[in-house]
Order: structure tokens, then sequence, then C-alpha cells
């Protein structure tokens, strides 16, 4: 059987115009076929790898008093330690364990028409007694957003664009996002949503799993495996580039099964979005793109704004109803009143 998910070496953007000709046909096509891919070539080594994945590992063996002292809900930003079962996906319990962390950014002062996404900006919350936690999760977010810029603009390209025609919305302030994940075998969660079906709303994901598998893929229909595959990423588009090519690139939808019993899996997804103050233009696609694409995906349940801000806490206020109600009780009741 053929693979599904193919993998593309991203080192063809290098290796002369006729082979750059054929990366982006093969990237064009791969994300609007399937949405998914791995991704060779990024430029990230094995002892880079190995530092983020044991990082993960050392913080997730913390006592559970030194995870919950940064627990998420503490945070107006998001920022900070979710246990097991605290995350939802479209309304059920997510069974893993996380840490996330956003880009280190002052927060910004409130007051009236301010928007309220601007709370979304601030600090990470950083465990004490794991002190180089801080610097491997800065380093990794480092070097993936190398990354997912040199794929967003071959994206770019990939569409007949200028290589620079998503610069404006993410340059300076991108609004860039990671977890480190551990999902505990279903002996200890009786459940097999590690995570629910759902679409990324981002830019681009680019995961980085270890050696066990969990990730699946919805395609024609059918749930496909997206196995691990040693010194790669896997990548996947998310509703801003749906946005932005009028639906001719499609955001994917996936989930995570829970591993089976007394086995723990590690993943690491990154994030790469624009600036919150953004608005996602529409491209001008050439003829013959345009005349495929469908439109964005209407979920009357998810609808998709313009505005990165507004879409991006929309997100949050849906899977973390505890921080939500902790810092946003006045939109949750202005929307209660609205409703």
């Amino acid at each position: 059987m053929p693979r599904i998910i193919p993998v593309l070496d991203l080192d063809r953007l290098e290796q002369g115009p006729s082979e750059l000709r054929t990366f982006l046909f093969d990237l064009r096509t791969a994300a609007r076929d399937v949405g998914f891919f791995y991704l060779s070539g990024h430029g990230i080594t094995q002892p880079e790898i190995d530092a983020v994945l044991g990082a993960a590992r050392r913080f997730f063996a913390l006592p559970e008093p030194d995870k919950l002292g940064i627990e998420m809900v503490k945070s107006p930003q998001f920022r900070g330690y979710t246990r097991a079962g605290g995350e939802l996906t479209r309304g059920k319990a997510d069974w893993r364990e996380q840490l996330d962390i956003g880009v280190e950014r002052a927060t910004i002062a409130q007051g009236p028409g301010v928007p309220a996404w601007t709370r979304l900006q601030g600090p990470n919350q950083w465990p004490t007694a794991l002190p180089e936690l801080k610097p491997a999760l800065l380093a990794w977010q480092a070097k993936a957003t190398d990354v997912a810029i040199r794929l967003l603009k071959a994206f770019a390209l990939s569409l007949d664009q200028p290589e620079d025609a998503f610069d404006p919305i993410y340059r300076g302030e991108p609004n860039h996002r990671m977890k480190i994940v551990r999902y505990p075998g279903r002996d200890a969660t009786g459940d097999d949503q590690g995570v629910g079906a759902h679409k990324d709303g981002g830019f681009l994901t680019l995961l980085l799993q270890d050696e066990n598998k969990g990730l699946q893929v919805e395609y024609d229909g059918s749930w496909v495996d997206v196995d691990p595959i040693p010194r790669t990423l896997v990548v996947n588009i998310g509703e801003l580039l749906e946005l932005a090519s009028n639906g001719y690139l499609r955001a994917t939808v996936h989930r995570v099964v829970t591993p089976p019993a007394g086995v723990e899996r590690i993943s690491v997804p990154f994030f790469f979005s624009a600036r919150l103050d953004a608005t996602i233009p529409l491209l001008d696609l050439p003829e013959e793109l345009a005349a495929e694409a469908r439109g964005p995906a209407s979920d009357p349940d998810n609808p998709l704004f313009r505005n990165v801000g507004t879409n991006v806490l929309k997100s949050r206020l849906r899977s973390h109803p505890d921080v939500a109600r902790r810092h946003y009780a006045d939109l949750l009741e202005k929307a209660s009143a609205a409703g």
C-alpha cells in the first residue's frame, strides 16, 4: 500500500530551479490532498531533538505540586500546566497532561476600547524546580520558527505568490505557541481520546513525536495513522492558510488516540501563526488554482474570522473553560446576555 502521508525534504528548496519547482508542486499537492506531510531536511539536529524530548520527560516526572504551581488557570494568557482531562475538544476531556508556552512579551495595558484578545500577550509560567526547562523550550521555539518561516515562504511560492506574501502579517510579532505533551497509557485514562478530532488554527503546525504512535488524520472518510519516522517533523496546515487561499488549501481534521496500557507518548507541537493584530488577506490566486478553491470550510459551531486575535481567543476560551471563567468572566457575561 502506498504511503498516504508523503515525506518532503526541505533541502530541495536549495537544489536548483528544476528541483525547486518540483518541490513546490509536491508541497501544494500534499497540503491540498491530505493536509499533512513528514518533513525531513529541516536542519534541526538529533541532539536538539533529544534535548527537547528529554526536557519534556523531566518536567512530567516532577511531583504534581511542582506542576500545579504553574497551572494554566493562573494565567490570563493561557500559559502553563494542564493536568490530564483538563482541556476540552468539542466538549469532551482530552487525556493528556501538557505545558503551554508562547512568546515571552510584556502584557498590554487594558482599558476602554482595547480589544479583548490583547490579554493573550504576556509572560509564560516556568517551574522553579526545573530551571533548565525554559532555555530548552525557548531554543526549540527559535529552531521551529526558522523552519516554519522557510515553509511559509515556500507555500507562498507554491500558490504563485511573491515569497514574502505573508511577511506583513507575521513579521515582528508572530503569535507562535508550543506545548510539551504527555499522553498516559489507557490503563491510566480509561478512555481512548488523547485529543479529540479538531483542526489547528494557525498557519502551520510542526510536530515532533517520540517513537510511540497515536496521531491520526481523517482522509477520504477514514482515520489514517501518522506513525513516527525518526528525524522528521510532521507538518499540517491550519485554518489561516485555508482562509488565505479561499479554501484551495484545507486544514485537515486530526486526533490523537491514547497509547496502549503501560505506554506513554511524548510530543512537542509548535503552532506558527500570524500577529494577533493581523487580518488575513485573501490571496489573488492564478486562474487555474482559483477555479479549484472551494471556499473556507463553514462550521456554524466553529466560525472562522479573518481577525487573528479574535480567532485565537475564541479557540482558547472554548478549550479551557476554567481559565475563561477566572479571567474572561466579562466576555462570558456579555456573550450570555447577547445569546
